[in-house]
Parts: structure tokens; sequence; C-alpha cells
């Protein structure tokens, strides 16, 4: 039997990007979801709430090609969204073919709730890091998300 602080190797996964980001979002994720599940949101859910908010008006097309959401997801995502009566279509006055969004001021209120537990959450990752590498971090996963667009 191993002692407890014997590691286990993963080879060359112990230095791999991919590999470890992955085990972070993962981390990440699990958290958000302790987080905001009285709030009944996904990541995603939370994102497209906030980019509404920040964007009143603006076509649902930009608001899901800035997430990086494929539309199909997207009209469900928002279909969801009415239902729970979070978010509402409407024609847009620059294109009727288009439908602008908007927040309900229930989506508004479950929005600031919302931020609150994101707060909270971001609170504990400046406890795990310094703001230097929090900062550092931004930065790099900036660089990195490039990579899918090619630039």
């Amino acid at each position: 039997m191993a002692d407890d602080g014997d590691r286990v190797s993963l080879g060359l996964l112990d230095d791999a990007v991919g590999y470890l980001l992955r085990r972070a979002q993962l981390a990440v994720f699990d958290d958000f979801a302790r987080r905001f599940a009285a709030l009944d949101l996904t990541p995603a859910q939370f994102s497209t709430l906030l980019a509404i908010r920040e964007n009143p008006g603006r076509r649902q097309s930009d608001i899901a090609a800035a997430l990086g959401v494929q539309r199909p997801n997207f009209v469900a995502l928002m279909d969801g969204f009415e239902r729970r009566g979070l978010a509402t279509r409407v024609r847009s006055d620059e294109d009727r073919r288009a439908n602008a969004l908007e927040l309900t001021e229930a989506g508004a209120a479950l929005l600031d709730r919302a931020i609150a537990a994101q707060a909270e959450q971001e609170a504990a990752i400046r406890e795990a890091i310094s703001e230097t590498e929090r900062r550092k971090l931004i930065a790099t996963l900036e660089k990195l998300a490039r990579l899918c667009v090619g630039n």
C-alpha cells in the first residue's frame, strides 16, 4: 500500500496544458454548480443572462456569437428563459427579421443574485491565487482561447 504522500504519476499529463486546463475547468464548474444550485442556473445560462443585461436590445445572433454558442443551442436556451419568464425576444427595430433580447424584471432579479454568487466564487479563487497570478492566468487563457479562432 502506498503512503498518502505518494503521488500517482500521470506521465506526460502531469505537464500537459490541455489536461490541466480541463481539470481546473471541472473544479471551477463543480464549485459553480454548488454555488448556483439554488438559482437553477448553468454557466451557459448565467453567461447569457449577463450578456443580455450588458447589451440590451442586441440581436440574438450577436449574443450567441459573442458567447460562442451555436444557433440551435442558443434558441433552446432562450426558449427556456422565456418559459421561466427571465428574458424575452422582441422584433429588432433595426432588422424586423431578427430578434432583440431583453431581460425581464424576474430575469434581472435572478441575475443580481447570480452575480453575488459569482462574486463569492471569484473571492474564493482570489484566496487560492494572488491577484498577479489571476491577471496572468486571465491573459494566458485569452491567448489560448484565440487558438480556436486561428488568431
